[in-house]
């Protein structure tokens, strides 16, 4: 009996646990784009819902919970919105997030420097991330590597 009350007081210890951090701590996180422009982003997962910004194309933003069709993402300001789902894209994006990011022609600070990026620039991701840097390209095709530190969504 006393093992059973010790599994039982486990489990109560752990679903205290669980509430007691907010679902963005528990749920696995995953990137993803927006794939059009002017997607709608919502305060509760429904059409009916309180519209609270549009977001614009190949935003990148972090899934936190999905349901039924809807996403609850976050943007690299730490913004909480509900998204449809099919307004997302996997394909991946980063957004510069300090004053000014350096794009090195290698995944190296000595390299040449191929262009600079300015806060809230969003670039296309070309690789996986890899030792502190991040592979990317701009819109106006140049690319190189930048510090993952000096991007959102990597």
């Amino acid at each position: 009996m006393l093992k059973i009350f010790q599994h039982s007081r486990d489990l109560v210890v752990l679903g205290i646990a669980v509430l007691a951090f907010p679902a963005h701590a528990i749920a696995a996180f995953e990137f993803f784009s927006i794939n059009d422009n002017a997607v709608i982003m919502y305060d509760a997962p429904s059409l009916k819902a309180v519209k609270l910004y549009a977001a614009t194309r190949d935003l990148p933003v972090e899934a936190v919970v999905k349901v039924e069709g809807w996403v609850k993402i976050r943007d690299s300001e730490g913004t909480l919105a509900w998204v449809e789902e099919k307004a997302l894209s996997e394909k991946r994006y980063v957004i510069v997030n300090v004053p000014l990011a350096e794009v090195y022609h290698t995944a190296n600070a000595n390299s040449a420097l191929i262009f600079q990026a300015q806060q809230n620039v969003i670039m296309e991701m070309l690789e996986p991330p890899a030792n502190g840097w991040v592979k990317v390209r701009h819109r106006d095709g140049q690319e190189g590597y930048v510090r993952t530190s000096q991007v959102w969504g990597s």
